[in-house]
């Protein structure tokens, strides 16, 4: 793995205490995926689960800075090893000289003229090393990696295959949870829709719902790739909001959400 500010963690595990995010790695991921890693204390990488080609594990949506509307998929050829049960950690990166030159391409295609691409292509220097290791988690983990170490994350990463956990979906994620002593669990709204509370209430973890804005440069987090509004707002603009957005889940005392509050979101 590309060397990272944000520190790693194999067997040694954090201190206690904080927000815990786990999240599959995305290809320079969209700007609310970003914002949640960034409030988070920890990010555990799901990367032993299945690979999805229609989720963002080896795609990003770019948009050209002076023509927003333009739009374009970046995506890696991946091959699955194992056919559909391929783990994420798995899939590997078919031609990866070439498609390191198709990324550098794409980049500098949508972002080239923006005014902040100068000081941004030693940033995304890593990502394109990253090709060498042949495997897309590895670059897509590089990707989220150099963007949250830009704009100032402190937090730590682990990865949920070095971690020991319960089959089950929200008991394996209440236990990756625990594993990093964490107080709370946060969860996007995709999350709540099937989370069980009972593993992390019994675990003394709160489940905390993650809702970004949803106006101005946060209308197209939905789609885009957080590069685009890094290329827009430049990387002190761009961290000045996603402080004020973990502020503000920190400020809203993360609610608990019980069984009842996730069958109304249902």
């Amino acid at each position: 793995m590309t060397a990272s500010r944000a520190t790693s963690c194999g067997s040694d595990l954090p201190a206690p205490g904080g927000l815990c995010a786990i999240h599959q790695p995305n290809l320079f991921p969209r700007l609310t995926t970003l914002a949640k890693l960034f409030t988070a204390d920890y990010w555990i990488v799901l990367d032993d689960v299945q690979f999805t080609r229609r989720d963002y594990q080896h795609r990003a949506r770019l948009a050209a800075v002076e023509a927003p509307d333009r739009q374009q998929w970046l995506s890696l050829p991946t091959h699955l090893p194992s056919g559909r049960s391929t783990l994420i950690r798995e899939a590997l990166i078919d031609d990866t000289e070439r498609a390191r030159r198709r990324t550098a391409g794409m980049l500098r295609q949508n972002f080239g003229a923006g005014p902040y691409w100068p000081s941004l292509t030693h940033v995304l220097d890593p990502v394109l090393d990253a090709f060498a290791s042949g495997r897309t988690a590895v670059v897509a983990e590089t990707s989220t990696r150099v963007l949250l170490d830009l704009l100032g994350w402190r937090g730590r990463v682990l990865r949920s295959s070095l971690l020991a956990a319960s089959p089950g979906r929200s008991l394996r994620l209440a236990d990756l949870a625990a594993a990093t002593g964490a107080r709370a669990y946060l969860c996007g709204t995709g999350g709540m829709t099937y989370l069980d509370p009972a593993p992390f209430a019994a675990r003394n973890i709160t489940v905390a719902a993650f809702r970004p804005p949803t106006t101005g440069i946060w209308s197209t987090a939905r789609r885009l790739s957080s590069l685009y509004a890094l290329a827009t707002l430049g990387p002190d603009a761009l961290a000045a909001r996603l402080r004020a957005v973990a502020d503000g889940q920190g400020a809203s005392g993360a609610a608990t959400v019980g069984a009842g509050s996730l069958d109304r979101a249902r």
